[in-house]
């Protein structure tokens, strides 16, 4: 095990371990948990490793690792955490080292959508603009261009879950304050408000109910500012709305902008541990090479 991916989401903690050929050694999921401290945050990374990182190893080993929120200049401290706001203020090396047991080698902080992102570009190479939304608790994007992130907002491309994408007859108000935005039409916690809780969306969203139009929105105007080769929904969310791919594509592709790639792809990624995998991968960089 030479590299750990360690996705901090907002109700769970994914976990995957690589070798230096970056090859899946394990993955493991988290209990759910609600509104967790740093504290809180660390015991989850330890207990659902359950002994498969040894803390005497761990000092050989790099660290990969998504937060939600803004970070400070250097990537050390969680500056502001909306949807995890037990992150507000924390030491990232801190939490690493507590969560494991000791410091690792290295740890390399990234967003989850960047992440899941470099995982699909890595594992099925696709070709041009990829351009990813990962849904779960929160919507964050990616875009990457062959491989390459493309930044607009220091390492992000856009704030997408805050985007007003608002439908007509259904105002809706983000967790950020923000009318309109996609994340209070598809995160989480708007589908268990507007269909209760759990996935029973999945069998009472219909594909003109809001929430699914204003992603069809939210991908529209994707295609205008990027004009993405390849669309990816990802998250938690984002790969259970595979059944509303064809639907979503259509309505999607109604009177689009001109301007958008014809042969544009619509896809569900296919995995929970995307991200933790992905933070691996980019770890893996700072992985000294074998002797």
């Amino acid at each position: 095990m030479d590299v750990i991916g360690i996705d901090i989401g907002g109700t769970s903690v994914k976990l995957a371990a690589l070798d230096r050929d970056g090859k899946v050694l394990w993955t493991a999921h988290s209990a759910k948990y609600h509104r967790p401290d740093a504290g809180e945050l660390a015991a989850a990374v330890r207990e659902t490793a359950g002994g498969r990182a040894d803390p005497g190893g761990i000092p050989g080993v790099a660290v990969g690792l998504c937060v939600p929120g803004l970070l400070n200049e250097d990537k050390t401290v969680v500056r502001q955490s909306v949807n995890v706001p037990g992150l507000n203020g924390a030491r990232l090396d801190d939490l690493v080292a507590a969560a494991l047991g000791a410091r690792p080698a290295a740890v390399s902080v990234t967003t989850d959508a960047y992440a899941t992102a470099f995982d699909l570009y890595q594992t099925l190479r696709p070709q041009g603009r990829l351009f990813l939304l990962a849904i779960g608790t929160g919507v964050g994007a990616a875009v990457l261009d062959d491989g390459r992130p493309l930044h607009v907002d220091g390492e992000s491309p856009g704030h997408f879950g805050q985007m007003d994408v608002s439908v007509e007859g259904h105002p809706v108000v983000g967790p950020d304050g923000g009318a309109g935005s996609l994340e209070g039409y598809v995160s989480a916690a708007a589908l268990a408000a507007r269909y209760g809780p759990g996935n029973g969306w999945l069998t009472r969203m219909g594909p003109e109910d809001p929430p699914l139009r204003a992603l069809a929105r939210a991908i529209r105007i994707a295609h205008a500012l990027y004009r993405p080769h390849h669309v990816f929904l990802a998250g938690g969310i984002g790969i259970r709305l595979r059944p509303f791919v064809v639907d979503l594509q259509r309505i999607v592709a109604h009177q689009l902008t001109g301007i958008s790639r014809p042969d544009a792809t619509l896809s569900a990624a296919h995995s929970d541990f995307h991200a933790a995998e992905g933070a691996a991968r980019l770890a893996l960089s700072s992985v000294p090479p074998a002797h």
